[in-house]
């Protein structure tokens, strides 16, 4: 027969939404960090083409 499990208390929970808030936290600095370098042309790992034409419609 099934029974039930015991309660996850408050301070575990909290442990693990702050290390899951965490990692987010982290990924977001690390995305803004590699876009910051490519707007500013620094980046060494990341290469992108700057196009000479603005996009719109083919002539």
């Amino acid at each position: 027969m099934a029974v039930p499990k015991k309660r996850t208390s408050k301070s575990r929970k909290k442990i693990r939404r702050n290390i899951w808030k965490g990692k987010a936290y982290r990924a977001a600095v690390k995305a803004f960090s590699l876009a910051e370098s490519i707007s500013t042309g620094h980046s060494k790992s990341f290469y992108c083409t700057a196009k000479d034409e603005p996009s719109g419609s083919p002539k």
